[in-house]
């Protein structure tokens, strides 16, 4: 989002009308932090929410994780440009495969076996579902190793906003949004992220909402602008599928399907009240999706008519042909009503803050019990306070060293390749390791510990080659591994999809080691 002060959105009236809104906006996810407080007195509480938290709270929180300001700002701002209005399938598919779909086949099972077997933490869930405390270890290393660089990526856009409005040193501005979080997530655990999330849930689909009306009055109402963008770019992006089909699958295949399997996501539903909630936050989750992906994807998708305005900003480079995708939609906003930008500022910031406390409470519960708490209880029993207090402490070291990341990333690997692949795979790598074991495990008891590890292998194994490919610019000489390869949505698409392929096919091989106690783990359907 840098250049956006040059692009001529900042003024005294923005400045003046953000400001107290986000006094206010701050005031409130603290008091909530603290207000929460009283549901944070145990690891269940404090991880889960005890395990009661409603529809509403559930569905807003899962959704206010997936989309956070990187689909905002780049992933609207890069497929819109590339596919037109075809990139409103992006966002569909978001809310009926990675929303709708995703609550209906892993909602229940997941609540259902995951209390059943007690386990609070997907690597958890791996330990007591297979019966190997190895598989647990295993998948807390990917998550550890994968969610730092995704958290990092956050502060990123969020913070370059700021750095050009106020005229704030971005270290100032990283420093300023992860001590916030880490306020109300160590105080308030998942309650106050879940009730934080609803609030800024609603900002969020207010101001999408508003930007969305506000473009298309901009360019004259809808009809006007497809017909503007029609004759400007040529039919084939205001066609159905745009210009780029098979692309355009994969992506969505990507930033749908890869929520099945990421820890943040699929945590939500170990801590919902009960069924009725499910089936109730099946439809919340998924209307909140249609709005909020679907609206930005839309929003992206006329980007295009301000192909003038990006090229005038020096964001279009090499004879026209290469954009700064991050600065197409800053650019469509750059005219905006103050009042506009204004809501915009804290739109992005909620969608950063929502998504980060949702990967530091989970990376810090991941590696807390799972594999600090069991290596310091074969000595002596670990109390729940105790418990706590490294969780919160392991919040506040997965905030700053992901905040460290991001302002040396900005101070001194500007030009460096390796950080920006990293955060590339690191959706993949946890959706392509974790998928399959984790959906198989709820619905196939013939599914073996064999098979998990394999699937573990296939999906960090794909991912990490794609990280070498695109650091040390390889050109694979297949033609088959060129195209798995050409960048991380290929790749990570192709590890979600062979792990589906592989986990059965493994099991199968290896079907006389079957895990123990199956029946019983399995009997909590049958309730």
């Amino acid at each position: 989002m840098q250049h956006l002060l040059s692009a001529g959105v900042t003024n005294s009236a923005t400045v003046w009308i953000t400001i107290p809104m986000l006094i206010c906006f701050f005031a409130l996810m603290i008091g909530v932090g603290f207000y929460c407080r009283k549901h944070a007195t145990n690891v269940d509480g404090f991880v889960l929410g005890g395990r009661s938290v409603g529809p509403w709270l559930t569905a807003f929180a899962f959704g206010t994780s997936y989309f956070s300001a990187v689909i905002f700002v780049g992933y609207a701002g890069q497929f819109g440009w590339n596919f037109g209005l075809a990139s409103t399938w992006i966002g569909l598919g978001n809310a009926f495969i990675g929303s709708l779909l995703a609550w209906i086949v892993l909602g229940r099972r997941t609540r259902v076996m995951t209390q059943h077997l007690g386990s609070k933490t997907m690597p958890d869930f791996f330990e007591k579902r297979y019966n190997s405390p190895a598989l647990k270890i295993i998948a807390s290393v990917i998550v550890f190793i994968f969610l730092i660089p995704y958290t990092a990526s956050l502060y990123n856009g969020l913070s370059s906003l700021f750095n050009n409005v106020f005229k704030i040193d971005y270290w100032i501005i990283v420093l300023v949004m992860a001590v916030l979080t880490g306020i109300y997530v160590i105080f308030g655990g998942y309650m106050a992220t879940a009730i934080n999330d609803f609030i800024q849930g609603i900002i969020m689909l207010v101001g999408i909402s508003a930007v969305v009306i506000a473009v298309l009055g901009q360019n004259g109402g809808l009809v006007e602008a497809v017909k503007t963008l029609n004759k400007t770019e040529g039919a084939k992006f205001t066609s159905a599928f745009g210009p780029q089909p098979i692309f355009l699958l994969v992506v969505v295949l990507l930033t749908s399907l890869g929520t099945w399997g990421l820890p943040q996501m699929v945590g939500k539903f170990y801590s919902i009240k009960d069924q009725s909630s499910i089936k109730k936050g099946t439809i919340i989750s998924t209307v909140f999706a249609v709005i909020v992906a679907g609206g930005c994807y839309f929003l992206g998708g006329f980007g295009k008519l301000y192909f003038a305005d990006i090229k005038a900003a020096g964001f279009i480079t090499q004879n026209d042909t290469v954009v700064l995708y991050d600065k197409v939609i800053p650019t469509m906003l750059s005219n905006l009503a103050p009042i506009i930008v204004a809501l915009i500022i804290v739109l992005v910031l909620s969608a950063s803050m929502s998504t980060l406390s949702s990967l530091v409470l989970t990376s810090s519960s991941t590696l807390t019990l799972d594999v600090v708490k069991p290596a310091i209880e074969k000595k002596k029993k670990v109390s729940d306070k105790k418990s706590i207090l490294i969780l919160r402490l392991f919040i506040v070291f997965f905030i700053a060293v992901s905040a460290v990341i991001a302002i040396l990333k900005d101070s001194i690997w500007q030009d460096s390749v390796f950080i920006a692949q990293m955060m590339g795979v690191s959706w993949g790598a946890l959706a392509g390791s974790f998928l399959a074991p984790f959906l198989y495990g709820l619905y196939w008891k013939k599914t073996t510990r064999a098979a998990v590890i394999s699937s573990f292998i296939f999906g960090t194994g794909i991912e990490i080659i794609q990280l070498i490919i695109g650091v040390c610019t390889i050109k694979p000489q297949n033609a088959i591994l060129d195209f798995i390869f050409t960048n991380s949505l290929y790749s990570g698409v192709f590890a979600m999809l062979g792990g589906l392929i592989i986990v059965p096919i493994v099991s199968l091989l290896t079907a006389k080691k079957k895990i123990e106690n199956i029946e019983e783990k399995f009997s909590c359907y049958n309730k």
